[in-house]
Formats: structure tokens, sequence, C-alpha cells
């Protein structure tokens, strides 16, 4: 009865270990999102798993401030053909729809953003941005 504790206990935390790595980078944290902004970049990059990378360039206004700001949201893409289709559409306004993990995997990108799709793209309109005033 004694030796069947130890065994218990570690069979326990080994399938407590499991469901915990499951969870961490196999299940989606969010899968609803998606954001906007102008594509910057999409590039395929690694050295030992290859995945591709995109940064999106997000524009607003900075609280309790009357300036401009610019936030990157850089994300990993789920397949080559949607790479094909996002590196056509590099400097356009797009609404790309991603899944948000808990962590990331080194064969599934470098961050816990996943764009799994294109909501929509259409040309970037740059004239509409307010001129810098050098402050």
């Amino acid at each position: 009865m004694t030796k069947k504790i130890p065994l218990i206990a570690l069979a326990v935390l080994i399938i407590g270990l499991l469901i915990f790595g499951y969870v961490r980078y196999y299940v989606p944290y969010s899968d609803s999102g998606v954001k906007a902004g102008i594509l910057n970049n999409v590039k395929n990059k690694g050295v030992i798993f290859k995945t591709y990378e995109g940064e999106l360039i997000q524009s607003g206004f900075r609280p309790g401030d009357q300036g401009l700001q610019s936030n990157e949201f850089q994300f990993s893409i789920k397949s080559k053909e949607l790479f094909d289709k996002l590196m056509s559409l590099s400097g356009q306004n797009v609404k790309l729809h991603y899944k948000e993990y808990y962590g990331s995997l080194p064969w599934r990108g470098y961050t816990r953003y996943i764009v799994d799709s294109i909501v929509s793209a259409e040309p970037a309109r740059y004239n509409e941005m307010p001129p810098f005033t050098g402050q």
C-alpha cells in the first residue's frame, strides 16, 4: 500500500502537467479578436522552425494628449496561403481575425497571436491623417 502512494502522486502530477501544457499552448484564450491597421510587413523567419510573422501598425490618439501615436501589433500567421495573401496586401489597411493563446510554440510562431483570416482590406489613405506639428 505504501508503494502505491508515490506512484499515484506521480501519476496525478504528470496528468496535471499534461493538462496544464495543453491548456497553455493549445486552447485559445480569445478566439474572436479583430485588429485593424496598416499592414507594415510580413516575413518568413526562423532557424529551425520557419514561421510566418507579420506586423500591423495601428494609429490612434494618446490619452490626455493631443498627439497621435502608433502601436505595433506583432502576430504569427497560420498558413502559407494566408501569408501569400498578406504579402500582396502590404501597405494597405487591413482587418485581421486572430486567436490569442496563453503561450507561444516555436513551430506555431513567435507570438501568442495567430492570424487565421483576413476580414477586409482596402488601400491605405495617408492623406486623411492630420499634419505633423513637431511636438
